[in-house]
């Protein structure tokens, strides 16, 4: 395992770096809040991450995709995250793709051709409260001959508006807060019974409260075995954790670089405002910090990919940092703008939005280092 990206993986950044640089900048994120676009991303765009092959990033070769892993996954979503792209890559590409890898063939079949060319969005619908306890599932899935019926409710489930998938947690036995009596189910977002009601976010981006009454399925909508939900659970949330710390390294190292150059440009008392030493010494702490979360993050990665035992550990420590380092990032960034950064016409403000969005999304910085204490005893 390296410490940096190997020569195919650089290309890789190469390749996607100038692609969001010029067709999703943060002007594009601009465009679509301001017209109060009600999808909450560009589908064109959507569509050209697929003609890149970016869709099926996960998805092994046997079955369409490019068989990759974490690490690239994580170049895509570090510059997503410094262009603030609005897009269903987390959530469909990353963490539903993972997820369905413990699906039926006949699932895998029917979904993955539809993620690879574009033309599948999935929703995760895995939360109910007002912070992230996966484990806390009150959906009730009621055996009912051969299928299931399911009743109760989800939230803050992003593009769940326009999901053509929702991977559903719901209990079929057990109690609430339990692991043990979880299933995982692949609905299709049309199936009768359920109704959705949209949010936007502090970041412009749309999500769902969705609520599900009497909606029948068959026994093939589960994935992995019935009561046994939490392992493809467990998968899909740490693909979507560390994918999602890997889009805060983005949104950090972006909002670092913008106010950098500030500190370059901007003059007072007749000096460039980089030339006060103690600005000098914030900036300087600030760049070690981004370093170090992004170390932490590669590492989870690999282990990721590796099948490490560790994994799960060093996914916990790497959102937690990554959400340490990006909040520092953003923060310091408005401070050092002064007064401007408060204002819209400032991009700093945009990345501080983004970073409170993705700072709840699968767990927020308690979460976190409650998990790495639990997963190390305490």
């Amino acid at each position: 395992m390296g410490i940096g990206h190997t020569q195919e993986q650089n290309m890789l950044k190469d390749m996607v770096a100038p692609f969001l640089a010029e067709n999703a900048p943060v002007k594009h994120m601009r465009n679509l809040r301001d017209a109060d676009d009600k999808i909450g991303f560009s589908r064109g765009l959507w569509k050209q991450f697929a003609e890149l092959g970016l869709t099926g990033i996960l998805i092994p070769e046997t079955e369409g995709g490019l068989g990759l892993g974490h690490v690239e996954a994580g170049i895509v979503l570090e510059q997503i995250g410094r262009n603030l792209t609005p897009s269903p890559f987390l959530a469909t590409a990353v963490a539903g793709a993972q997820a369905l890898k413990n699906a039926s063939a006949e699932m895998r079949g029917n979904w993955y051709p539809k993620i690879v060319s574009g033309d599948a969005i999935i929703g995760l619908a895995i939360d109910e409260s007002s912070k992230h306890r996966p484990q806390a599932v009150e959906l009730i899935a009621e055996r009912m001959g051969n299928g299931f019926r399911l009743n109760g409710s989800k939230q803050f489930v992003l593009h769940g508006h326009i999901a053509d998938l929702l991977l559903v947690s719901a209990r079929t036995s057990g109690a609430t807060d339990e692991e043990a009596g979880i299933s995982l189910f692949a609905i299709a977002r049309d199936t009768k019974g359920i109704e959705v009601q949209t949010d936007r976010l502090v970041d412009s981006q749309i999500s769902a409260r969705i609520s599900f009454e009497n909606v029948e399925l068959n026994g093939d909508a589960v994935i992995g075995d019935i009561d046994g939900g939490w392992s493809p659970l467990q998968r899909l949330l740490n693909a979507g954790r560390i994918g999602a710390a890997a889009e805060m390294i983005g949104v950090g190292g972006g909002a670092m670089d913008i106010t950098f150059e500030y500190l370059k440009t901007r003059k007072q008392f007749d000096h460039f405002i980089g030339e006060f030493q103690a600005l000098q010494h914030r900036a300087a702490h600030l760049y070690g910090e981004m370093e170090g979360a992004r170390a932490i993050v590669l590492k989870a990665q690999h282990l990721l990919d590796d099948d490490d035992s560790r994994a799960e550990l060093f996914v916990a420590a790497a959102k937690a940092k990554a959400g340490l380092a990006a909040n520092l990032a953003v923060r310091e960034g408005v401070q050092m703008h002064g007064g401007v950064g408060m204002t819209d016409e400032f991009d700093i403000g945009l990345y501080m939005k983004r970073d409170r969005a993705l700072a709840e999304f699968f767990g927020d910085i308690n979460f976190q280092a409650n998990r790495v204490a639990l997963l190390n005893g305490y």
